[in-house]
Formats: C-alpha cells, sequence, structure tokens
C-alpha cells in the first residue's frame, strides 16, 4: 500500500488547451467541464481549450480552470485499478488548490468550489486597483531577514505572502512599499512576478470580506481525509473551522514549506503526486525534502504510467 500526500496546484500552472485531451478521452472529464459551466454559467471549457490566452490568465476565469483539471485528475485517479493499493494520508492545495484538495476530500461539492472560487478571483482583482500592487520573489534569503527589511520599510505596505520553499519567498505589497521593501533588503535576487494584484496580503482585506459571506452561505462537510490548510498548516475535522481558515487565508501567507514538512512529520507519506496542470509543487516539494518520491497525474500518460 501506497501513502500518497496529494498535492493541488494554485495560480499560474494554467494554459491553453488545458484540460482538452482529457476531457477527449474520459467520460469523467466531459461531465466536470460540463457541470463547471453550468455552474457558472458560461463556457469555461471552451476558454480552457481555446483561449485566448489572456481571458484564461484573467484571475476570475484562471481559478476556476485550474479547479476543474485538477478535480479530473483526482477524480480519474480514483477511477484506475491501481488506486485501490493507494491510500490518501494526506492533501495539501496551494492557496487556491486549497479547495481542490477539499473537493478531493469531499468536504466541499464540486459547484460549491467552482462558484467560489470565481468570485473569490473577482474579489481578488476588484480589492486593489490594477497597477498599484506589485509581488516580488525573493531568491536565497532567509525569512529573519525579509521580515527584517520588512520591518524596516516605512514607505508602504510589504509583507510575506508565500513561504514556497528554502530560498523562495514571496512578498506583497503596495507599488511603494515593496519598492521600498526591495530598497532595504539591499543585495538580493529579486524577481518581479506577473500578477494582477498583490495577493496574501492586508490589501486583500476586502476580497477577504466578501468572500466569507459565501463561504457562510455554503455546506462544508468532515473531509475524508487530513488537508492541510495555508492559513495554519495544520489540518482540522471541524467544517468551521476549515471555514474560517479559506477565509483568513485570502490575506494571509502561504505557509507551504510548514505544510509540506507537518504532513511529512505527522502523516509519513511514501510518495507525493500532484493532481492538475503543470509539476510547481513537486518542484517546490523537492527543494523542500528531496528523499520522497514525487508523481505528477495530468495527463492520459501519465495516468498509463500510475505507480508509485
Amino acid at each position: 500500500m501506497a501513502n500518497i500526500f496529494a498535492l493541488f496546484p494554485g495560480q499560474g500552472s494554467q494554459k491553453v488547451g488545458m484540460g482538452k485531451q482529457l476531457f477527449e478521452q474520459y467520460p469523467i472529464a466531459k461531465e466536470l467541464f460540463e457541470r463547471a459551466d453550468s455552474a457558472l454559467g458560461f463556457s469555461l471549457s471552451s476558454i480552457c481549450f481555446e483561449g485566448p490566452a489572456d481571458k484564461l490568465t484573467l484571475t476570475e476565469i484562471t481559478q476556476p480552470a485550474i479547479l476543474t483539471v485538477s478535480s479530473i485528475c483526482f477524480r480519474l485517479f480514483q477511477q484506475q485499478p491501481q488506486a485501490n493499493s493507494h491510500s490518501i494520508v494526506a492533501a495539501a492545495g496551494h492557496s487556491l488548490g486549497e479547495y481542490s484538495a477539499l473537493v478531493a476530500a469531499d468536504a466541499l461539492s464540486f459547484e460549491d468550489a467552482v462558484r467560489l472560487v470565481n468570485k473569490r478571483g473577482r474579489y481578488m482583482q476588484e480589492a486593489v486597483p490594477v497597477g498599484t500592487g506589485r509581488m516580488v520573489a525573493v531568491l536565497g534569503k532567509e525569512v529573519a531577514e525579509i521580515q527584517a527589511a520588512i520591518d524596516a520599510n516605512t514607505a508602504g505596505v510589504a509583507e510575506i505572502a508565500n513561504i514556497n520553499a528554502p530560498g523562495q519567498i514571496v512578498v506583497a505589497g503596495s507599488v511603494e512599499g515593496v519598492a521600498g521593501f526591495v530598497e532595504k533588503l539591499g543585495t538580493a535576487k529579486v524577481i518581479d512576478l506577473p500578477v494582477s494584484a498583490p495577493f496574501h496580503c492586508s490589501l486583500m482585506k476586502p476580497a477577504e470580506e466578501k468572500l466569507r459571506v459565501d463561504l457562510n452561505n455554503i455546506s462544508i462537510k468532515k473531509p475524508n481525509f487530513p488537508v492541510y490548510q495555508n492559513f495554519t498548516a495544520a489540518f482540522s475535522d471541524d467544517p468551521e473551522v476549515i471555514r474560517e481558515n479559506l477565509a483568513r487565508q485570502v490575506c494571509g501567507r502561504v505557509r507551504w514549506v510548514e505544510c509540506v514538512e507537518n504532513a511529512n512529520q505527522q502523516k509519513q507519506p511514501s510518495a507525493v503526486w500532484e493532481y492538475g496542470a503543470g509539476n510547481v509543487l513537486t518542484g517546490l516539494v523537492k527543494r523542500i525534502n528531496s528523499s520522497i518520491p514525487r508523481v505528477n497525474i495530468d495527463s492520459p500518460e501519465s495516468l498509463a504510467g500510475m505507480a508509485a
């Protein structure tokens, strides 16, 4: 029996054509795309398959697109004969991916999640006027060094948004605040991220408040397996704790390194499997703990070779 730590990607994994091959080959993929289209009231499938790219990269489109493809990949995994010899002992999703993980664990319904992340994307985009926010990835620095530069900065909002891997930390805030932070940081490799808003910082508070209303109007059930949440880097069986953590995640930092480390220590998986487009998360896990085997389930070929 292989004990799997299931991972679900966030924004940045999208590309035109995503899910099309799965849609054409597997009835469950066709069914879930049709359910997503119906839940949203527009053709998410045609945007995924045909683009244009600038429409697919709109946050309110990207989020349900990635969730739908991740959900398809997980359901296809469940349908494989080999799935009986695998046990999901833990799961986690990066930001948006937390919703995919909760769908996989049957804590959220697929339709509720698709609608939620569509709204979440819209609220996050509306929270900060375009061009007034900025996100940067800082390479090769420790959390303490970055926090010291943030504390010394007086130019505006700059906060740690993501702790993705050792030496890969993302800072978000206002244009002025992030520029001030970069100046205080001094010599470091800093990469501007091509995002439309400064996610996971206090500037997202208007989005959190709107999303909280929607979260309070949906049903959340006890997950079938532990889902480590970004805000706490821990899991809970309590639907109300899960609901609160989803709301607070909008402004809170993505504690990805802690999620991975805690799941490895507490659940001792024998492999990490990423369900959905791309391999960003398995790449981060390699940097956090290179000894654990990693698998991507994102295509008919990966399903055919499924083993761990």
